[in-house]
């Protein structure tokens, strides 16, 4: 079809899936605390014993006070549900090395899916360009695969409609939700909505950068069309496309954990250390 390109061409499916495999194992390494510490259940109550309950569940201390048996009642800690807002817009598709911003972006987002997974927290995807893609979190891995390999393939005249997106999902979360953003953030308008959001739940953006973004030194004055909506820009060499320490300054006011990502530097330590030094992935329990 015209316009659309498959990403990822060098490596092909099953290739892919081990190294977002190891990116996953990479990131929810040392997440959680051991299990050595306990058996992952929370206390709710004790109760009166019952006949057929186990004898290793009796609640010892209460039985001393009331001088009746009773049990102890647990619960299994649930973890919060994960969105992950993929960014398919033009902009995230244009490249300037080897790897593109949409293309790290999927593969970051396909290990922070499985690293979800891993730790039982259903995950969903939502697409924020043209891109009507949305799957409701989900413990299914062969869910998150399907929609993985699907955004594998991209439309590269997508315009961006991050604060539209979330704008509409908003009202859909019925629950504290994790929501990550895989974006290059070139929607303003998207940074007051994220941060509207970020009052209810638990936000994360992660922001790609290609290094021509980060300024043509020398270039003198130049004229560029912006990919999206066809706007003619005229910048001086040397200036920058966006301002990244004022972007990570307003979502920080915002209250939202913000990581920016240059596609031609690496970038994997700094995530897993972005993840572990906030907890991101092993908090969330209710």
């Amino acid at each position: 079809m015209d316009g659309f390109i498959a990403t990822n061409h060098y490596m092909d499916s099953r290739q892919f899936q081990i190294a977002v495999r190891r990116l996953a194992n990479s990131l929810g390494f040392g997440a959680d605390r051991s299990a050595a510490l306990g058996p992952g259940l929370e206390y709710v109550q004790s109760r009166p014993y019952a006949p057929g309950d186990p004898v290793k569940s009796i609640d010892w201390r209460v039985t001393a006070r009331t001088r009746k048996f009773h049990v102890k009642e647990y619960e299994a800690p649930r973890r919060l549900p994960a969105y992950l807002l993929i960014d398919t817009s033009a902009s995230m598709t244009i490249q300037s090395t080897r790897h593109s911003k949409y293309e790290t972006a999927i593969f970051v987002a396909g290990g922070l899916a499985l690293a979800c997974l891993d730790r039982i927290s259903p995950v969903g995807v939502l697409g924020v360009g043209e891109s009507t893609l949305h799957v409701r979190p989900s413990l299914s891995r062969e869910t998150v695969l399907g929609w993985l390999h699907r955004l594998r393939t991209y439309n590269c005249n997508e315009p961006t409609k991050l604060a539209g997106r979330v704008a509409q999902l908003a009202p859909q979360l019925s629950e504290r939700t994790l929501l990550i953003v895989l974006s290059d953030l070139h929607e303003p308008e998207s940074l007051p909505v994220l941060k509207s959001l970020a009052q209810q739940h638990d936000c994360v953006v992660l922001q790609f950068r290609d290094p021509a973004e980060r300024g043509l030194s020398g270039a003198g004055w130049l004229r560029a069309r912006e990919a999206e909506t066809g706007r003619t820009v005229v910048s001086r060499g040397g200036v920058k496309w966006s301002d990244p320490e004022a972007i990570a300054s307003e979502l920080q006011r915002g209250a939202i954990h913000h990581l920016l990502i240059d596609v031609d530097q690496p970038y994997v330590p700094r995530l897993r250390h972005f993840f572990r030094s906030r907890g991101i992935l092993g908090q969330g329990t209710r």
